[in-house]
């Protein structure tokens, strides 16, 4: 028996008619008490008892004053509590992230680092490397780690550059050997997949084979999306040997990251280049929306947020349960508004006066929202992502619970493989290029360092797709400032490390203080 309280990533344990129950609680929440006994509703609004939770009007009866919204202060002082207890969250990335921006802009003598252009171009910049760390958030999660997330980006890379390159005759650019080899390798995946129960991986893997065996003509609309088919191809083969097989995370992604590395060089040749030149894979990462587009996607967005979070607390409210007080959720709607207001208007600006003009939000800011979304919809909103924090908080207990562990740990590396596709495309199409080098050397350092700097927790159980964005724009911060600083490569990769350290060491002593006060 399962009982999950939301997708956030604490968890309890207890034993129960000896059977191992899991609870999901947000952070700052008690661990639920026995239903016969007294206790005061959870902060966050999380039912503390199964009598509750089936009949939440009883809650309400006893305790009617927490039925209505708290205050502001007493919110804040919850979230205090919460920090003091561990649950920093993504505190100390966007405080460090801040600290960058200030020490960055002081430094930078010539006013570069915090010009329109250098800040558009940073976006643009650190896009590729977030969108692969917001996929490995699900691994993360689950307690495991993909190291071949780098190289399966390269691989899907290199496989649409050369369909693109090729007219779509894959046969006539990869010879009658590999060619076989790739088509059975897909098949393959799609029959590990349908054993783990998989069953997206396992049809896009087909469709994916069969996009090559028919010759289907080269489109850059077809072409990415065979990229992320690849890469799905890669998470079935990968979660089959870590979920089914039964082999450590570590091992199997440390020799596949090797054995991708071999395939891109066999699919381009040593020295090799291939080149993309194709206007709309070209506009990804280099494009810009209109100003039009801009407003447009800024309405869209705020606009969004705001419904989400007013929509959210009425429902809690409707159904008895403590909401965020109506005072907090202005607060946090003007934010962003005027927040996004201002990078809108700021980013529609001509940014390069006298030489071309350039303006408008670049088109990876939305490509970033809309993987955002939809990320955080699938953990915080659906059965699937709570058991993906059930089996990172406890396997075993999830195990008992009922929850197919097998196929939340396949299927996470298949997620994992297919951001890490979108990330190549995005990543390609910055350099207009593919080589033998792609998806290897610090891109998966980089996107796994994203994530942990972000606040995700390298131990599973705890984590969001935000942090993930959060990360990369600190790693793109750390590296674009310290570029416009002239600074050797050396010193970025030393002060990229030692920022990764930290932000390591602060997981574990939040991990320790939570445990410590029982969190």
């Amino acid at each position: 028996m399962a009982r999950h309280l939301g997708s956030d990533r604490n968890a309890t344990t207890a034993s129960t008619e000896g059977e191992t129950v899991t609870e999901r609680r947000p952070a700052g929440t008690a661990p639920a008490r026995p239903d016969h006994e007294p206790q005061p509703p959870a902060p966050g609004g999380a039912p503390t008892s199964a009598a509750e939770r089936a009949n939440p009007g009883n809650r309400a009866a006893d305790f009617g004053i927490d039925t209505t919204a708290r205050t502001t202060g007493e919110a804040v002082r919850g979230y205090l509590r919460g920090l003091r207890s561990g649950e920093l969250g993504s505190l100390p990335a966007l405080l460090g992230l801040a600290a960058l921006f200030v020490l960055f802009t002081v430094l930078d003598s010539g006013g570069t680092f915090p010009s329109l252009l250098n800040l558009a171009n940073l976006l643009q910049q650190g896009a590729g490397p977030t969108i692969i760390a917001m996929g490995l958030v699900f691994v993360l999660l689950t307690g495991e780690i993909d190291l071949a997330a780098g190289t399966a980006s390269g691989l899907a890379a290199a496989l649409m550059a050369l369909h693109l390159t090729s007219g779509g005759n894959m046969l006539g650019a990869t010879g009658s050997v590999v060619f076989v080899i790739l088509v059975v390798v897909m098949l393959v995946a799609a029959g590990l997949a349908a054993l783990v129960r998989v069953w997206a991986g396992a049809v896009v893997s087909v469709l994916t084979a069969v996009v090559l065996v028919v010759g289907v003509p080269a489109n850059p609309w077809l072409e990415m999306l065979l990229a992320v088919g690849v890469g799905v191809v890669i998470g079935c083969l990968t979660g089959f040997l870590v979920a089914r097989v039964g082999m450590p995370s570590f091992v199997v992604t440390l020799a596949l990251f090797i054995t991708w590395q071999g395939v891109i060089l066999q699919l381009i040749g040593d020295g090799g280049t291939l080149a993309l030149r194709d206007p709309v894979i070209n506009a990804v990462a280099n494009g810009n929306l209109s100003t039009l587009g801009s407003w447009a996607l800024f309405v869209l967005a705020a606009g969004g947020y705001a419904a989400v979070l007013l929509l959210r607390q009425r429902r809690r409210l409707s159904t008895g349960l403590v909401a965020q007080p109506t005072g907090l959720v202005l607060i946090k709607i003007g934010a962003v508004v005027v927040l996004g207001a201002l990078a809108t208007f700021a980013l529609v600006q001509d940014r390069s006066p006298g030489v071309i003009a350039i303006s408008g939000v670049p088109y990876v800011v939305p490509v970033v929202l809309v993987l955002l979304v939809l990320g955080t919809y699938v953990l915080d909103r659906t059965r699937f992502g709570r058991h993906v924090y059930a089996v990172g908080g406890n396997r075993e207990a999830a195990r008992r619970a009922g929850i197919d562990v097998v196929r939340i740990r396949a299927s996470v590396f298949v997620i994992a493989s297919a951001f890490a596709a979108v990330g190549a495309i995005v990543y390609s199409s910055k350099i207009g290029s593919v080589n033998p080098a792609a998806g290897g050397g610090n891109t998966l350092l980089f996107a796994v360092g994203a994530a942990v700097i972000g606040g995700t927790s390298l131990f599973g159980g705890r984590g969001r797709i935000s942090n993930a964005v959060i990360g990369g724009t600190v790693l793109a911060t750390v590296q674009n400032g310290l570029g416009l600083l002239k600074q050797p490569a050396a010193v970025v990769f030393v002060v990229t490390g030692l920022v990764l350290l930290l932000a390591a060491a602060v997981d574990v002593l939040s991990r320790r203080r939570s445990a410590a006060t029982g969190r």
